[in-house]
């Protein structure tokens, strides 16, 4: 079984699951879908690091019929450099982001996200891209589809601070990038992002 393969399982399994458990008429419904789901936290974790109840967690987390999570991240210039941060997590570098909540629209929670990992306050300028994770060369594969959206945003204040999930916050040269956290960020989105730095003028939202 190859990774797209069994990947696609877990995902089909987990949606299943996960709808039935929202649609269940009755306990025995339920009790039917909660053993795929467990099926499906199985399959994952033989083919990954992680424990199987860490993975239904997860899993029960998303509640109600199964969509695609947003995460939505920052693109910082300041002297032909783009701001990076270093999760605690992994060790890899990454632009600053993460899950958008509810309450909050994208823009806003971009900024929040910024703010909380690189002590930096900025506005949003304009959306970048918005593309599917699946088809973007992430390392870790999520059981669940995932939209990320890329916003380029300007710096207003603050200053460089870490976080509880960030160890370091710098600013990088195309030619001197840092060692990334490849499940959040890749080498080809930071090129994207530094190709429309160099011409704005011929800028084109990207959708992948």
């Amino acid at each position: 079984m190859n990774t797209l393969n069994w990947l696609k399982i877990v995902k089909d399994l987990k949606s299943i699951s996960q709808a039935g458990k929202n649609y269940a008429e009755n306990h025995f419904q339920r009790d039917r879908f909660i053993e795929i789901e467990s099926i499906a936290a199985q399959i994952l974790a033989n083919k990954s690091n992680l424990e199987k109840e860490h993975i239904q967690h997860v899993f029960q987390e998303d509640t109600g019929y199964p969509t695609p999570k947003v995460d939505s991240r920052g693109v910082i210039f300041k002297d032909n450099k783009i701001l990076l941060v270093r999760e605690i997590a992994d060790g890899g570098w990454t632009l600053p982001g993460g899950w958008c909540d509810n309450g909050l629209t994208p823009s806003e929670n971009v900024i929040r996200e910024i703010w909380e990992e690189s002590g930096f306050k900025t506005k949003v300028i304009r959306l970048l891209a918005i593309y599917d994770r699946d088809k973007q060369g992430h390392s870790l594969p999520y059981p669940f589809n995932i939209y990320k959206l890329f916003f380029h945003c300007e710096i207003i204040g603050g200053k460089a601070t870490c976080s509880d999930e960030t160890s370091d916050v710098r600013f990088f040269s195309r030619e001197d990038l840092p060692p990334l956290s490849t499940a959040r960020t890749t080498v080809k989105q930071l090129n994207e992002f530094f190709d429309y730095y160099d011409n704005t003028d011929s800028f084109q939202c990207k959708f992948d």
